[in-house]
């Protein structure tokens, strides 16, 4: 039985509970109730405060309030997810996996900043400070005028942080911090939904902008209550495929810029680099088009990009074939398969399917699905797509090809990158920038790379 105000509370989802049970009713994760104490909630008002509280000041929408103010960090990739720079007074959450580079992101950001006039803090609580230190020196940052700080306890990090004023704030991570209002441990939903609650309101307060770093799941998601996302102002990943130096920064959130914006770097021994020009360094531009490889021109963010979709159709030496999918939906490959076998007469029941995106990057837009469809029948027809074609289209389970967003912007990205023509929809406008082999059907993309015809 709990004691008096304890509750058991769910460590994967943050749901609670009056009693334990082996299995969460709220998400069924197994063995993930913890019992913690149930204090005052952070911010809660005492009965002195409650009787000095006033009625709500309404104002109405068409008041003249000036543009957001952003601080230029000099990291102009990360400036550019975060929507222009970063607002002051602004929260935002950083998540990734262990070892893609988050830290060293976000000292590296600090330390630009800081050169820059704006008054940056550090505060690791997984690091002494002369570890941070050492990574600073090995990147060329050391000069940098940054306030580095190694602590847990929240209340010790407010009050520093009240006593001198900043700019910019990092916290690394907020998985680390621990309040002594509560009895739970550090890491548990309790003292991450408290720790994130008093910095997002110390950065309205205070109008300073403060960097979050979250651990992450095995599934990928940022870990701790779900709640924590709806607190910040903007959520960041970042990715990168373990032997790839690529790295893509991506926005899932921002209240003050647009979602799904990337930018993309390049790990090196002296840190990260950013990248100006991603299609570049997804392409491979020497010597002929192998049978199995076709170029996609995708749109991430406010971003063309150019990435190469390689496929690889094989006998299968086993009772079931094999599908495997690296950087794609498996889900999306599985329904391509599906359309070429039933509407343009290919058979893969006998066949290993293997579809990798070169370089690391993931693609989740629906235009990929001709691209991957072109890759797949180029391997299967040991037919090679032209070397200066691109490909990119929407497929429906009836075998049309359907138009996709931006496609105009997509053809001229691959012109500047040196690509004279296209496999599209066929509803695309006439463009004097590539030459479009328009596609109505599947089935005639096929066809046009069984017999090698590219004409519109």
């Amino acid at each position: 039985m709990a004691r008096d105000g304890a509750v058991y509370v769910c460590q994967s989802c943050g749901a609670s509970q009056a009693k334990w049970s082996g299995q969460c009713p709220a998400c069924n994760a197994w063995n993930s109730l913890v019992e913690e104490t149930q204090g005052r909630p952070p911010g809660a008002l005492t009965p002195s405060r409650a009787t000095r509280v006033r009625g709500l000041a309404f104002e109405t929408l068409d008041h003249d309030a000036a543009p957001a103010k952003r601080i230029a960090t000099g990291v102009e990739e990360f400036d550019r997810v975060c929507g222009g720079g970063v607002v002051p007074g602004s929260a935002i959450l950083l998540g990734g996996d262990p070892g893609v580079g988050k830290s060293t992101l976000l000292l590296q950001v600090a330390a630009e900043a800081s050169r820059r006039g704006a008054k940056c803090a550090y505060i690791s609580g997984e690091e002494a400070v002369e570890q941070v230190r050492a990574r600073a020196h090995r990147m060329g940052l050391a000069d940098a005028p940054v306030k580095l700080a190694a602590e847990t306890s929240l209340r010790e990090i407010l009050d520093g942080l009240k006593r001198e004023h900043f700019d910019l704030v990092v916290i690394d991570s907020i998985q680390t911090m621990w309040s002594d209002a509560h009895e739970a441990g550090p890491g548990s939903v309790t003292q991450v939904r408290a720790a994130a609650g008093e910095l997002v309101r110390l950065a309205k307060k205070r109008g300073v902008a403060v960097i979050l770093v979250g651990h992450v799941t095995k599934e990928g998601t940022i870990a701790g209550p779900r709640v924590i996302e709806h607190m910040v102002d903007a959520v960041l990943s970042f990715e990168g495929e373990r032997g790839y130096p690529f790295r893509v920064l991506r926005g899932a959130k921002n209240r003050f810029g647009a979602t799904d914006e990337i930018g993309v770097f390049e790990m090196g021994e002296s840190g990260l680099a950013e990248v100006a020009n991603p299609s570049a360094l997804f392409l491979n531009t020497s010597g002929e088009r192998a049978a199995g490889a076709a170029v996609f021109a995708g749109v991430e963010g406010s971003r063309p990009v150019l990435v190469e979709f390689q496929a690889l159709v094989a006998p299968t030496s086993y009772g079931t074939p094999r599908r495997a999918v690296v950087g794609w939906d498996s889900g999306r490959l599985a329904m391509v398969l599906a359309v070429l076998e039933a509407r343009c007469g290919l058979g893969f029941g006998t066949r290993d399917v293997y579809l990798n995106v070169a370089g690391g990057m993931r693609i989740s837009e629906p235009a990929a699905d001709l691209a991957a469809a072109a890759a797949l029948a180029s391997s299967a027809l040991e037919q090679a797509l032209p070397q200066d074609c691109v490909v990119f289209g929407e497929i429906s389970l009836s075998g049309d090809v359907r138009p996709v967003s931006r496609m105009e912007t997509r053809l001229k990205e691959a012109a500047k990158l040196g690509f004279r023509r296209a496999l599209a929809p066929s509803d695309i406008e006439a463009s004097g920038v590539l030459a479009v082999s328009g596609a109505a059907r599947l089935a005639d993309a096929i066809r046009r790379i069984g017999d090698n015809d590219w004409k519109g």
